[in-house]
């Protein structure tokens, strides 16, 4: 049977609340130095020529039943032709998101920045945890939970008895890491609150390939269905003012 352990509030004042205090202070340090190391760079004109013609392309999708069939027509044509389309990108001339970063040297600095931003902090913030604060039981979750959490919640601590609902101070560290985003969006702003988690998943890939993007637009402009809603507008404002009335 698990025990009932009473926390210390010693526990509370010299490891829950520094570790916590410190987790916000680093995350917000990390920003302002990431803010400072990052380079300035200007669009590129190309990329942003392609993301407006899928912009465009989209909004032609969404509103495509409320031009003639004439006009859709002529506008998929314009974007989708396979000689000179907007959206057709030739198989010989699709560029590879990965060759593209590694032919660009400040691309290629700027990641590196930017994984360095998130990796020294967090490795030196790891073994100032582990060193002083390991084998703490720093809180107590107020709702019961199964023992699937024990290795998520109790990481440090190697005891069977204790219930599972107790969390280590190590995993209070790790709840924090990945856990902030709520309060960096009210320090912050919602465009700066990017947790740990979305940072991990954007150093997994290489960058935005347009090329896709222009490939999957053109393929769903392709298979619309058109359907001019205007001559049934009458009818649908009968059915409108039916229900009103009755």
């Amino acid at each position: 049977m698990a025990e009932d352990l009473v926390l210390d509030t010693a526990i509370r004042d010299w490891v829950l609340i520094p570790l916590s205090v410190v987790m916000v202070l680093i995350g917000v340090l990390r920003y302002f130095v990431s803010k400072l190391m990052r380079s300035s760079q200007s669009p590129d004109a190309k990329i942003v020529k392609e993301g407006q013609i899928i912009i465009r392309a989209r909004n032609l999708r969404a509103g495509a039943n409320f031009i003639p069939p004439k006009s859709f027509r002529a506008r998929r044509v314009y974007f989708s032709n396979e000689e000179n389309g907007l959206l057709y990108v030739p198989k010989g001339q699709a560029q590879n998101a990965q060759a593209q970063m590694f032919s660009d040297p400040n691309m290629a600095m700027d990641m590196m920045k930017k994984n360095l931003s998130m990796i020294i902090p967090q490795t030196l913030t790891f073994a100032w945890v582990n060193f002083f604060f390991s084998g703490f039981v720093a809180a107590k979750i107020p709702f019961p939970l199964t023992q699937r959490f024990r290795s998520m919640l109790q990481n440090g601590i190697d005891l069977s008895t204790v219930d599972v609902s107790y969390v280590s101070s190590r995993s209070w560290y790790f709840l924090n890491l990945f856990g902030l985003r709520g309060l960096f969006s009210l320090i912050l702003g919602e465009e700066n609150a990017m947790d740990d988690t979305q940072r991990m998943m954007q150093m997994s890939g290489f960058g935005f390939d347009p090329t896709k993007g222009l490939s999957a637009e053109k393929d769903g402009l392709d298979i619309v269905q058109h359907e001019w809603a205007l001559p049934k507008f009458e009818q649908r404002a009968e059915a409108v003012l039916r229900k009103l009335v009755s």
